[in-house]
């Protein structure tokens, strides 16, 4: 099994070898590789969820098709876009507590 961290950050390699523009984008982001478990019995899904700024969100959208792809050549169910600094906002959010570190990260990512 590929730990998490090490599947985003070849997941961000391959954008930036491939598609240096997106990968200059991706950048200004913090990826992460998101596992969710789903059906009877449970089935391990994993995604790429992409953390941006408010300014940056629609420039890394635009490119949604060929980062869609590629998560899916490398095994992943789909690429989610995440809003960091809405995410900050959030009165409701776990965030802080449940990693502390992503926390500090989407502070980064919405500066």
């Amino acid at each position: 099994m590929i730990r998490e961290d090490i599947l985003a950050k070849e997941f961000v390699r391959v954008v930036s070898k491939y598609y240096p523009k997106i990968g200059e984008l991706l950048d200004g982001c913090h990826v992460k590789v998101i596992t969710n478990y789903w059906g009877r019995p449970p089935k391990r899904l994993r995604y790429i969820g992409i953390y941006c700024s408010d300014e940056m969100m629609p420039h890394v959208q635009v490119h949604k098709e060929v980062l869609r792809e590629l998560a899916d050549n490398m095994g992943l169910v789909q690429v989610v876009f995440l809003n960091a600094s809405r995410l900050l906002r959030d009165p409701m959010s776990k965030i802080k507590q449940a990693d502390p570190r992503l926390w500090l990260d989407l502070h980064w990512v919405a500066t």
